[in-house]
């Protein structure tokens, strides 16, 4: 197997495909060896081997591109993987022994490299250990992959050649194993470390990070950028100018702190997590399903998770409460995790690849088929953690909109997809629980909600501090990998061990990470920075999400935004299901989730073409401002030019205007002071402003 492994020939673009290729079917990267072994040797018996004549054997012909092959020339007929097929076959192709040793792991030696300028390409050393308890190098075997190739590339011996200024990652596969080194290429010329304010652990760890990268941070953002940034990353509002007004008069050095705080005590803040979680869980109503969520149970599931947010209920119970839950969806509205499936049947597997993807960041459902390429979860794995949901059934109540959810203790555990067999329920990289006849996700939940559970620990904390930097340590938050490691390890760790050393109090963690001086950079960056995109050396510009965006325009203008079936005043951030989507232009193009699966991309942030028309061209703007009465309130209160410029663009940009821009704009005013109509093409500039639709 490690020979078609190295060759590509069980890739999944050759054999290894779900199909196999030109008649030939290989398990991927060789999950399943047994079966390979019967492909080879017995399914065509014959044809792919020939005993008589080792060497006019068809898989070596074709391997070595000796007869027509789709895949091309694999080895040579002098190389070593030659060699060991040919001996293999000429040995009457014998099964392996069944006291084999067993490779029960890897190492990549060194785990890193810091390179300086000139330094020449190092040699990776691939150490695979065995069952016996010995040890041997595997390179050859091995194979390998980058993460980014312009700082650091390593080609199929494992020698690494730096790139370019940065810090990445190399990886080795082996067996069913992944494991990675970290590669940092420093720039040429002298550096030194400039003595920084006083932080907490979290620029203790950021600071330390990239001191190593020799990268200096960004400035601290001023009042303005940060008063603007906190409102929207915490409450999802602009603030208002008495808001602007008080915090900018106000001089004492903690009032950053202060305002922080006061944030996260306001129900906005409860309105913002409401909604990021309820598209994580998929809160959505299929009444288009026999078997689907009415919008009764989709209200009731959000109007929980509202409920849980508003009180701070930490994080730990808010899982738990979820997993282990049985009863009405209307009566206790926490089952409806069991209930949020688009195809309405519950289905064991979906629920299990949600779970583990939500609640671990861990996408197991790339173990369903075969065992995950570039990570280390089997499909025992996989099936195993099926097997807590399997016992899950929901019934119809007499009311047609209600189900029960219960635990049939008699059901049976998943079947294995190799070749059937039971998989008792096993925590992910863990043991299997004696169940006792009780209900497996009682023993689910309390072994994913534990303190020192590394995975969800760090999975909540990853997917809290990406809210404020717009990306996460680990990127995408719900893809934590092997071959995805996070950007900067020890922040990860430490982020994590203090969420659970809270309680898993989400505000505290939220707290610290405001109060930060890396959350308080500017977004414009320096000579040293300017290329980094992971280290958090500056912030990041980042769109708005589209329910923010639409209610920041709704705030600023002072029109609030119609909903469909939804009482007067209701933001686009508080709406309690996805079916909004599909009637909502806006939401729509501007990328809001519709919940229908519980990745965190589905939540678009990319600008596109379609949006910039719609701002300029369509009713959203124009037609908030037309019915907008700020203008026309300020010119009543005989407010000067100046003085309603100066408001506009608090309430837009949440800054006044620069001399610059007053000397652009006055002449538009000075000839007819009291003309609304040049008042709202200047509010109308300023809404369609790259600066009005980004924080920064």
């Amino acid at each position: 197997m490690p020979v078609f492994f190295r060759a590509g020939c069980n890739s999944g673009g050759c054999h290894g495909a779900a199909i196999g290729k030109d008649g030939f079917h290989l398990s991927l990267f060789g999950y399943d060896p047994k079966g390979d072994y019967y492909r080879l040797t017995q399914q065509i018996p014959g044809r792919r081997l020939d005993f008589a004549v080792p060497q006019q054997s068809l898989l070596l012909l074709k391997g070595t591109g000796m007869v027509p092959h789709s895949g091309g020339r694999r080895f040579k007929p002098d190389s070593e993987y030659y060699n060991t097929l040919l001996k293999w076959i000429q040995a009457g192709a014998p099964d392996d022994a069944a006291n084999v040793p067993q490779v029960t792991g890897i190492a990549l030696v060194p785990d890193k490299i810091v390179f300086n300028p000139k330094d020449k390409p190092h040699q990776l050393q691939v150490i695979a250990r065995y069952s016996d308890g010995t040890s041997k190098p595997v390179n050859e075997l091995a194979l390998y992959l980058t993460n980014n190739k312009a700082t650091a590339d390593i080609d199929d011996k494992g020698t690494v050649t730096p790139g370019k200024r940065g810090d990445t990652f190399v990886f080795a596969r082996f067996a069913k194993y992944t494991t990675g080194a970290e590669i940092t290429v420093l720039p040429p010329g002298k550096f030194k470390w400039p003595k920084m304010p006083a932080g907490n652990y979290v620029d203790d760890l950021v600071d330390a990070k990239l001191k190593n990268l020799r990268i200096l941070p960004s400035a601290l953002a001023g009042d303005e950028q940060f008063l603007r940034r906190a409102y929207l990353d915490l409450i999802g509002l602009l603030p208002t100018p008495k808001e602007y007004e008080s915090f900018m008069r106000d001089r004492s050095s903690a009032k950053r702190a202060k305002l922080i705080d006061a944030l996260l005590g306001r129900d906005e803040f409860a309105d913002v997590w409401t909604t990021k979680w309820a598209e994580a869980l998929k809160v959505r109503s299929e009444n288009n399903s026999s078997f689907g969520t009415d919008r009764k149970a989709a209200n009731a599931y959000y109007q929980w998770i509202h409920d849980q947010m508003k009180k701070n209920l930490p994080l730990d119970q808010f899982v738990r409460a979820q997993i282990y839950s049985t009863g009405s969806n209307l009566q206790n509205p926490s089952v409806n995790l069991y209930t949020m499936l688009p195809q309405g049947q519950y289905d064991a597997k979906e629920v299990a690849q949600d779970v583990s993807q939500v609640f671990t960041g861990v996408r197991v459902q790339c173990a369903q088929c075969h065992n995950h390429p570039f990570d280390r979860w089997t499909q025992d794995d996989y099936y195993g953690f099926v097997s807590f949901f399997t016992g899950v059934k929901r019934k119809l109540a007499s009311e047609e909109r209600e189900f029960f959810i219960f635990d049939d203790a008699n059901a049976a555990p998943a079947k294995h997809l190799l070749d059937g067999h039971p998989v008792p329920a096993k925590f992910l990289g863990g043991d299997a629980p004696d169940l006792k006849g009780k209900d497996p996700r009682q023993f689910l939940a309390e072994w994913l909600t534990a303190k020192d559970n590394t995975l969800f620990r760090e999975n909540l904390a990853n997917r809290i501090w990406a809210q404020f930097f717009g990306r996460g340590i680990v990127d995408p938050v719900d893809d934590v990998r092997i071959s995805n490691p996070p950007s900067n390890r020890e922040l990860l760790q430490a982020l994590g061990q203090h969420l659970a050393d809270y309680n898993f109090d989400a505000r505290r963690l939220i707290r610290d990470i405001c109060n930060s001086r890396t959350y308080q950079l500017t977004a414009t960056p320096n000579e040293t920075n300017r290329d980094d995109d992971t280290q958090f050396s500056h912030q990041h510009l980042r769109r708005l999400r589209a329910d923010v965006l639409l209610d920041s325009i709704a705030e600023a203008t002072g029109t609030p935004t119609q909903f469909n079936q939804t009482p007067n005043g209701v933001r686009a951030v508080e709406l309690d299901e996805g079916n909004y989507l599909a009637n909502n232009y806006f939401l729509k193009t501007f990328g809001l989730c519709a919940r229908d699966s519980v990745f965190a991309s589905d939540t678009r942030l990319e600008p596109t073409l379609a949006q910039a028309l719609h701002l300029v061209n369509g009713d959203t703007v124009e037609g908030k401002l037309n019915r907008s009465t700020v203008v026309a309130g300020l010119l009543e209160h005989k407010k000067k030019p100046d003085e309603i410029v100066d408001e506009l663009f608090i309430r837009a940009l949440v800054r006044k205007p620069s001399e610059p821009e007053k000397k652009k704009l006055m002449p538009l005013v000075a000839g007819n002071p009291a003309d609304r109509k040049a008042y709202d093409d200047i509010f109308w500039a300023l809404l369609n402003s790259t600066e009005f639709e980004f924080n920064h």
